[in-house]
């Protein structure tokens, strides 16, 4: 009776509508707003913890004065594992004649010292890290970033890059008093060109709008990410952010054509090539591509877009064990091959957690509550064969018990609200209190088993839940506490790290090192691999000045 319930779910969707365009874009979590005295709206963050742990301070020696203000920012912390931080003596601070160049080159309004507006700019997302910065700059074109960077090469003056400020692992915020350079005002379109698709934009261009305008054009980006509403090409290209489409249209190590990139000593690169072939020297892009801004500032990107396609249809299923979503995935691959375009799954945990946080949620499959669920997206240009494809598919995969139940997306604002449930997680686990996330590559046959052995090595004390993008190996896993706590936290690190490296994954699939995972690059990387990374940051960028403290390990990235 289920499975004939389940059936009549399946075939029940409306062929009136299109199920494609931009989805509405759930705020990865609910920022507080608050109005600073200039009248400029800022998000006031709830810092974590004041003892040191995750964003805490430990105050040492004075180092300097700077603006008229002692400055004691000599050692810091984060995590009760991590060793102590030692700020780079070979930094400058800022004083008054640093201000004066600034607003010389970018013009007073664009030379941020308010108060509440840094609070807001030194703090991470998940309040987990915040720097002391004094300083936001807001250059509005890559002249004026190669005159910022020169200067501050010169003046040893280190820098953070910074874009919608959506990372997840520090590496968007100071660690201690770095000057942060915002990309924000950098938001224009260059060009597009309707016949190959090839966007070129500056690097300030928030996702979401990048997705509405080629969604006008008849494209789309090859790029989804939940944080679509804030985050910024640049920073997804710093980053080599991953996503929900990855699966079709692979990383952006392939569909970056090109970038513009500002040097450490404010040297501009152009690499801003719109071809899809030119196999003259090294492909040096690809450097940047990831490199979290620690080797240069992105100041454009051509990337390569796909035509829009009119047939998109979007499955909520459930299955009864993470082998039967394996054996889904193979068929997916198998049976949809050239119209699957995204494969995501999650655990029920997960789904509890957003059913009991988020407002407006419900159960796609109600009143059971299934052991794992799965979307499935298909895109094609044919709807009448795209339909017969899923459907057959469907039903051949419900026959064969890999799913227990499920239902078609009837229009956009079902599949949202399905989007909804998946990318609201992290918006969920934000509410629900304390979180320790891990963003892991494994091979998918391995992968929920870390989940388990967690579950089992934290017994009650947390809540461990698993999801992400099963089609590419990206595992998403959350320990949800009350409160972050010591003992806690010994129980996970280095454990996760090292049943990772034992099973030949990567630490980080797509939210990159940061200054989270800086020191824990060996258990993804070989030390000779390490030890050149960190030459061609001496190379690039002697000083150390570009976005200090983050990627590779502080023993290695100044002395």
């Amino acid at each position: 009776m289920e499975r004939l319930r389940a059936a009549r779910r399946l075939l029940h969707y409306s062929s009136s509508k299109s199920l494609f365009g931009p989805r509405s874009n759930p705020t990865s979590a609910e920022h507080p707003l608050r109005r600073s005295a200039s009248g400029v709206w800022y998000w006031c963050p709830y810092i974590a913890d004041q003892k040191g742990r995750f964003g805490g301070t430990f105050w040492g020696p004075t180092v300097g004065t700077g603006l008229g203000k002692t400055i004691r920012i000599q050692n810091r912390r984060f995590g009760s594992l991590a060793a102590t931080i030692q700020r780079n003596p070979s930094f400058s601070t800022l004083n008054s004649d640093d201000i004066s160049y600034f607003k010389g080159v970018l013009g007073e309004k664009n030379v941020i010292q308010d108060e509440d507006w840094l609070l807001s700019a030194n703090t991470d997302w998940m309040r987990k890290y915040n720097g002391s910065s004094k300083l936001l700059l807001q250059p509005r074109s890559t002249e004026e970033v190669s005159r910022v960077l020169k200067y501050c090469n010169s003046r040893s003056l280190a820098v953070v890059p910074q874009g919608g400020n959506t990372g997840l692992v520090g590496g968007s915020v100071p660690v201690f008093d770095e000057v942060i350079i915002n990309m924000g005002s950098m938001n224009n379109i260059v060009s597009f060109d309707e016949v190959s698709g090839i966007l070129v934009c500056e690097a300030g261009c928030i996702l979401e709008n990048l997705i509405s305008f080629l969604d006008n054009q008849g494209f789309i980006m090859p790029l989804d990410l939940g944080a679509k509403g804030s985050c910024q090409i640049g920073g997804n290209v710093s980053t080599n952010a991953g996503g929900l489409r990855l699966v079709r249209y692979g990383s952006l190590h392939g569909n970056v054509l090109g970038i513009e990139v500002v040097l450490a000593n404010g040297d501009v690169l152009d690499m801003l090539g719109t071809l899809r072939k030119d196999n003259t020297g090294y492909d040096l892009k690809h450097l940047f591509i990831g490199s979290e801004g620690s080797l240069g500032i992105i100041t454009k990107v051509s990337i390569l877009t796909p035509p829009k396609l009119s047939s998109v249809n979007l499955a909520f299923l459930a299955c009864k064990d993470y082998s039967s979503c394996l054996k889904l995935l193979l068929e997916a691959k198998r049976r949809l091959g050239e119209v699957l375009s995204a494969f995501e799954f999650l655990d029920n945990q997960s789904l509890d957690l957003v059913l009991n946080h988020l407002e407006g949620v419900r159960n796609p499959l109600p009143p059971s509550m299934h052991n794992f669920y799965v979307l499935i997206e298909t895109t094609g240009s044919d709807e009448s064969y795209d339909k017969e494809k899923l459907e057959a598919f469907l039903l051949r995969s419900m026959e064969g018990g890999l799913i227990s139940d499920g239902v078609l997306a009837q229009d956009i604002n079902q599949a949202s609200s399905f989007w909804r449930i998946r990318e609201g997680v992290p918006e969920a686990l934000m509410k629900a209190g304390a979180i320790y996330k891990y963003d892991l590559s494994l091979p998918v046959e391995k992968m929920y088993n870390l989940v388990e052995e967690m579950r089992i090595r934290l017994g009650d004390s947390s809540k461990v839940i698993g999801y992400g993008h099963l089609g590419d190996g990206n595992l998403h896993l959350n320990i949800s506490t009350p409160q972050y706590d010591d003992m806690i936290l010994a129980q996970i690190e280095p454990f996760v790290y090292e049943w990772t490296s034992k099973h030949r994954g990567s630490i980080s699939a797509e939210h990159g090192l940061g200054l989270m995972k800086a020191n824990k690059i060996f258990y993804s990387k070989s030390r000779e691999s390490v030890q050149l990374m960190a030459s061609i940051k001496k190379l690039m960028d002697p000083n150390g000045i570009l976005n200090p403290y983050k990627v590779l390990p502080h023993s290695l990235s100044y002395g």
